[in-house]
């Protein structure tokens, strides 16, 4: 897969193709069924594949401090969209100044002119160019103008849910990592660097992988979780803590991973975290003695939890 920064990037002599756009943050079930279609059509017509998205997330340049968790980083995103046989990955810097292009612009000057759309795929609900006024009746009307083809996607749902980005991070942001991996197709992920935390875990026997994790991450609700932690190729069985150590009246939210079985040396390694159900909340315990016995506990149901 070609990848692109902006769709000036596109080559001379650049031929027609099937396109479409959207943040695809998640690379969800929904959007996998749009990237689908379009690399479906896109084999039909004998054109190459085009997905156009935008860094950063349009919510933080047209609503500075607003930016939604992130489910997927940009090199994720790529790798998964990549694996949907897609041609081209399209990033286009999404500034100020390009938030302002009207929906009409938005589709001559990067649609047409550049990326010389044969075919357009987006999901019925899409919206774009400044203030989000085009919707799909525009641009099938564009599309008569300029000579291209436009099809809408179904929604993906289930019962009567319909997947969508912002519904999979309510579900994280409620810890109902089962409900978002039905929603992304795989589990839930968070990557991060391996740091230095206080050491307490090594002290009580349960040493582990503090992460530090992308501003913007989706991370789950704070609480106790089986996972497996990614690093290598590797993937190990895990649980997770995710919270403020509150029996220890920590006061910095943590994400940290004790690895089941495992004596190694993990600091300043890039892994990632596979989030696969939630095993209870986040508590305060009367003193260590009573935080180990359950620590026990929660390793025993991440087995058994894992195992399945």
């Amino acid at each position: 897969m070609e990848r692109w920064r902006g769709y000036q990037a596109a080559p001379g002599g650049w031929g027609r193709s099937a396109i479409t756009i959207g943040v695809f943050d998640g690379v969800h079930r929904g959007h996998q069924a749009i990237i689908g279609h379009l690399v479906k059509r896109a084999n039909d017509l004998g054109v190459r594949s085009v997905v156009v998205t935008f860094d950063p997330h349009p919510a933080e340049v047209v609503r500075p401090g607003s930016h939604p968790a992130i489910l997927t980083e940009p090199l994720r995103k790529a790798e998964l969209i990549e694996a949907l046989g897609v041609d081209v990955l399209c990033v286009v810097p999404f500034t100020p100044d390009f938030s302002r292009l009207s929906a009409e612009e938005f589709v001559h000057d990067a649609l047409v002119e550049k990326l010389h759309a044969a075919l357009v795929v987006v999901g019925e609900n899409f919206r774009f160019g400044h203030k989000a006024a085009g919707d799909v009746p525009l641009l099938e009307r564009l599309g008569r103008t300029f000579g291209f083809a436009v099809e809408g996607a179904p929604l993906v749902s289930s019962d009567g849910t319909v997947f969508s980005s912002t519904y999979i991070r309510s579900c994280i942001d409620a810890g109902d990592v089962r409900a978002a991996a039905a929603a992304l197709g795989r589990p839930h992920r968070l990557e991060g660097i391996v740091i230095r935390g206080d050491q307490r875990g090594r002290s009580i026997g349960f040493p582990t992988a503090n992460l530090s994790v992308h501003r913007y991450a989706a991370v789950p609700a704070d609480g106790i979780y089986a996972g497996w932690l990614l690093r290598r190729g590797e993937r190990l069985p895990a649980a997770i803590s995710i919270g403020t150590n509150p029996t220890f009246s920590g006061r910095e939210r943590r994400v940290e991973a004790y690895i089941l079985d495992f004596d190694g040396d993990l600091y300043g390694e890039r892994v990632s975290l596979d989030f696969v159900e939630r095993l209870r909340e986040m508590r305060k315990f009367d003193g260590v003695e009573p935080l180990v016995t359950q620590m026990h506990d929660d390793v025993a149901q991440a087995r058994r939890v894992l195992a399945e």
